[in-house]
């Protein structure tokens, strides 16, 4: 058994919430991972806390310079067991946004003990329910209260937990309508698209906005020197179905790698499906729906998992995908990751890490 993380217990415990009732990310379980740093000890004091308010000093640079990333994945309950799925990848990828805002690196395989112990402490948190999770976001922001633009010489880790419902509420397969920006950009080759960096979510919230008051669910971002090539809706990498074929836009530095994006398109070879990423431009999107060949359209990310499109809108010409119902790639797809993540299938990749009982 792995060296225990220390404990810091909490006096009184929360009431567990109605699973019936859950949201997506407005309650929080009582406990917390946390880690500090300092140019002097480096990575130090690793220990689980109680759930609550933190002391940051009104100078600390992340607030005012965005040092700030984060991560996101889930827990699940089956058989009574918890489960994580693929959390290798999210240590893996939040390493390669510290490097990007010129953070310091975290060990990988100390953060994944570290979070399976903060889980197992917690494992009554986890809901049962269909489609129901532990969603799990590790952020680390910098902590040093000076101002001055250059990295900081202080940081903090947190993990925390929010037992969770689908995402978008109701039924997880209903399918959205997204609007295609074409006057705001999200990021460019060069920048830190391809991290998960909190300003990112930032420069997102005005055309959400503005997509929301017309209705729609979200926004799909095109590249920011042509705004001509589909790169990713807010909170998921897109996929398209053409002529049977998967399909969906090549990373190219401004796209972020999701972790579900990779899966899907892993999932959908191991099911015979030809995929394909490359460039594809918005213009080609809707072309290939005038002419029959866009069959399906669906998003993937952790919070949603995969969530088929049914409208898409550029300026005033507005598309209906599949009759404004999920497709029969889509829910194929959605049925086996979901079966694979709760363990209702066999797990022939080995996604699925069990949390132990310390």
């Amino acid at each position: 058994m792995s060296e225990l993380i220390k404990v810091e217990k909490r006096q009184v415990l929360q009431e567990k919430p109605d699973q019936a009732s859950l949201t997506f990310g407005e309650v929080f379980t009582d406990y917390m991972l946390s880690f500090e740093y300092s140019q002097e000890k480096g990575w130090h004091d690793l220990k689980i806390i109680p759930y609550g308010p933190i002391e940051l000093s009104p100078a600390a640079q992340s607030i005012h310079y965005g040092q700030s990333v984060f991560e996101g994945l889930k827990a699940y309950k089956h058989d009574g067991e918890v489960v994580l799925f693929r959390p290798e990848e999210n240590f893996k990828r939040i390493n390669q946004s510290l490097e990007r805002l010129k953070m310091p690196q975290l060990d990988e395989e100390l953060m994944l003990e570290g979070l399976k112990q903060l889980v197992d402490v917690e494992r009554d948190w986890v809901p049962d329910g269909e489609g129901q999770s532990l969603y799990i976001r590790p952020i680390v922001f910098a902590t040093q209260g000076v101002l001055g633009v250059h990295p900081s010489h202080n940081y903090k880790l947190l993990i925390i937990l929010s037992p969770s419902g689908s995402y978008y509420g109701g039924d997880a397969l209903k399918p959205t309508k997204i609007y295609v920006e074409d006057e705001y950009v999200r990021a460019v080759r060069g920048g830190v698209g391809f991290a998960k960096v909190a300003g990112n979510y930032a420069a997102s919230l005005l055309a959400q906005a503005n997509a929301n008051g017309l209705g729609f669910d979200q926004v799909l971002w095109l590249d920011g020197v042509e705004q001509k090539y589909v790169e990713e809706v807010g909170s998921m990498n897109i996929f398209f179905v053409i002529n049977g074929k998967v399909v969906t836009p090549k990373l190219n530095g401004s796209i972020l790698p999701g972790i579900t994006r990779k899966t899907v398109i892993e999932l959908a070879k191991s099911l015979n499906y030809e995929v394909e990423e490359r460039r594809i431009s918005i213009d080609e999107v809707f072309e290939l729906y005038h002419s029959g060949e866009l069959e399906e359209v669906f998003g993937t990310g952790t919070a949603a998992v995969i969530s088929p499109v049914g409208e898409l809108q550029l300026k005033d010409e507005k598309i209906v995908i599949n009759n404004n119902e999920t497709g029969k790639v889509t829910q194929e797809l959605y049925d086996h990751y979901t079966g694979i993540q709760s363990g209702k299938l066999d797990d022939p990749h080995g996604w699925r890490v069990e949390v132990p009982r310390y």
